[in-house]
């Protein structure tokens, strides 16, 4: 049985999700989710999931795997993909893994060494609670001096991740930094991002969140809530649904909340060029589904003899 694996990472709305369903349609293989937000079920407009039709044209895995109400720990990812990944090399094919969150996919590539520690409510209460009288940069600078060097990897204004940090040095004794290093994976892979110029990209993700308002995110955000989902829940700390909820609170405008959005998503997209660098020599920056195709063809032995031309 070979074990490979092919995956499709970079910045949010390079059309990574639509390559892996063209080139899966193509070549053979299943899609494996490395998205954190897809994981959660009822959020689908504002993750730009996967819709239910183009699921049923190849198998998917971790997509709607969690309720919203509850925490997901990168430990549990690691976990849940190694297991899709057994079942598809058992199936006698592969897995794209595909998805923009970068913590996901190194975990899965560089084989890291997580730590499985558990969500701890109160602790992560006090320190929200810190973070809300104190300001985000008072609990960044506390994490500086327990973890220096996730303390230099973490935006200050990300809270939910410098809790996770703290909340790992104080159950472990250890900083975060130590637990996440590297191994060295059991499996071959291919590992490619779609290169869109910034500014292209951003013109794409501003009319893509013209589109989710459009289509309904806010009734998709009120029917968390109105289902049981906490406003404080991380699930809704996400890009797009944290403004939904203070729109829906009276904190936000509709434009503001849309403004926000688009420029919370232009952030995003900085943040993850960051993780995923262009002179990364693992990662072949490519333009669209077909760049991939012939590499990903020779590499999993799905169809050796095809030409990329026969393929338009």
């Amino acid at each position: 049985m070979l074990r490979r694996l092919v995956a499709i990472v970079g910045p949010t709305g390079t059309g990574k999700s639509a390559a892996a369903l063209q080139l899966a349609q193509r070549l053979g293989g299943e899609i494996v989710n490395a998205d954190s937000r897809q994981i959660y079920r009822g959020m689908d407009i504002g993750t730009a999931k996967p819709t239910a039709a183009e699921r049923r044209l190849v198998r998917h895995h971790l997509y709607d795997i969690r309720d919203p109400a509850d925490s997901f720990s990168l430990a549990e990812y690691q976990q849940a993909a190694a297991a899709a990944f057994e079942q598809i090399w058992a199936r006698g094919t592969f897995p794209w893994l595909v998805g923009g969150t970068p913590q996901y996919a190194w975990a899965i590539l560089e084989a890291w060494q997580v730590p499985a520690v558990p969500p701890d409510p109160d602790l992560r209460a006090r320190l929200e609670a810190v973070a809300a009288s104190s300001g985000p940069g008072s609990l960044h600078a506390r994490l500086a001096e327990v973890d220096p060097v996730a303390a230099s990897r973490i935006d200050p204004r990300n809270v939910r991740r410098v809790i996770r940090a703290l909340e790992v040095y104080e159950h472990t004794g250890r900083p975060i930094s130590e637990w996440q290093r590297k191994g060295t994976p059991d499996f071959e892979y291919l590992l490619f991002a779609i290169d869109i110029p910034r500014a292209e990209l951003y013109r794409r993700v501003d009319e893509r969140v013209k589109r989710m308002f459009a289509a309904g995110l806010l009734d998709e955000v009120r029917a968390l809530l109105d289902g049981g989902v906490p406003p404080t829940a991380p699930a809704l700390s996400s890009i797009g649904y944290a403004e939904v909820v203070a729109h829906l609170q009276g904190r936000l405008s509709l434009d503001d909340a849309i403004e926000r959005t688009k420029r919370s998503t232009h952030r995003l997209i900085r943040a993850q060029e960051q993780w995923f660098r262009r002179d990364d020599p693992r990662i072949t920056w490519v333009r669209d589904a077909d760049d991939i195709e012939l590499q990903a063809n020779i590499f999993t032995g799905a169809c050796t003899n095809v030409i990329r031309g026969e393929r338009r």
